[in-house]
């Protein structure tokens, strides 16, 4: 579908998911590294402030600052194709879905919402799960470590070579597991955004009428064909924020699984997906399913932001500017 200034929705939706990946990837790529660390180790148990030895032994024996950004490109590359395409996807399914609906006079639920942000993650996994892997051993391991790969580019080499293309599947189940946390933070996004929309629509009539008095213009000028206003960055940075809050706290294992089973020797430590739940479970308890979650809590809120302020935003101002260049 093509606006009315010449640019495609999939443009859009493409170009403002990219730019959000790139963005945020940049802003807290070291704190990911942080998280992936404390998620492969399995010498220690979880405990609050587990964080602080791992900084500390990065940043003194790994080369100081510049060595939190190992593994930054396959990173980015990720980040950035994995949003693209999620955005893409999304839009396109969601799109197709409130046809259907509009057909039927119904608006879309949030079963809808729900089902349209899990396909597109189950496809885009699927097609990004080699990009992951290559990232998760370049961030778990220090550039001088025996094996460690040099390069995004020679990681892919060493893997093909060494495992041939089911490497680079590694921990693809519980890749397709975490497909339900995109799926439950969309649709709590999804859904807030409805409920802001009409309650700040609301306030405003409200606002207006006491204004104008009975019988007075109820317009306002950033309302939306549905009748509902614009949201703005205070609003996205609130809703962005819980509902990756709800969809972390609810699916935060499987990232400590799919981070272990993308290992160096994740073949020889575990025999699968079954094998890793239990000697998690057996070794480190309840608690070892929630190693990293504080560097990731402190990564994916500030993460969230940067990703859907430079989405929405992206995507409200990318057609003007190119139609004003």
């Amino acid at each position: 579908m093509t606006g009315k200034d010449g640019l495609s929705s999939s443009f859009v939706e493409t170009v403002a998911g990219f730019t959000a990946g790139i963005a945020s990837t940049l802003c807290l790529h070291p704190l990911d590294l942080v998280k992936t660390r404390l998620q492969v180790d399995r010498s220690s148990s979880s405990r609050v402030g587990g964080s602080v030895p791992v900084v500390r032994e990065i940043f003194q024996n790994e080369g100081g600052l510049k060595a939190f950004y190992r593994g930054l490109a396959p990173n980015i590359v990720g980040n950035s194709t994995s949003w693209a395409l999620y955005f893409l996807c999304y839009s396109h399914i969601k799109g197709a879905m409130r046809t259907w609906r509009c057909s039927q006079d119904q608006a879309l639920t949030s079963a809808d919402f729900f089902l349209a942000s899990g396909s597109a993650g189950l496809l885009t996994s699927m097609l990004t799960n080699p990009i992951w892997v290559i990232k998760t051993r370049m961030l778990s391991t220090g550039s001088q470590s025996p094996g460690a790969y040099a390069s995004f580019t020679t990681g892919a080499k060493e893997i093909f070579r060494s495992e041939g293309i089911s490497g680079f599947y590694r921990g693809l189940i519980p890749a397709l597991f975490g497909v339900s946390h995109g799926a439950l933070q969309f649709m709590a996004y999804e859904q807030l955004k409805l409920y802001r929309s009409r309650m700040s629509s609301a306030e405003t009539t409200t606002t207006t009428g006491i204004r104008h008095g009975v019988g007075g213009s109820h317009g306002s000028s950033d309302s939306g064909p549905s009748g509902m206003r614009q949201l703005g960055n205070m609003d996205l940075f609130v809703i962005s924020s819980l509902s990756k809050l709800f969809a972390g706290c609810v699916t935060y294992p499987y990232q400590v699984l799919r981070a272990r089973l993308q290992t160096y020797n994740a073949h020889l430590v575990y025999s699968g997906v079954r094998d890793a739940v239990a000697q998690i479970w057996a070794r480190e308890g309840v608690t070892g399913f929630y190693k990293g979650l504080g560097p990731n809590l402190l990564r994916v809120l500030p993460s969230t932001w940067v990703t859907f302020l430079v989405y929405e935003n992206t995507r409200a101002y990318l057609p003007g500017l190119i139609a004003g260049a």
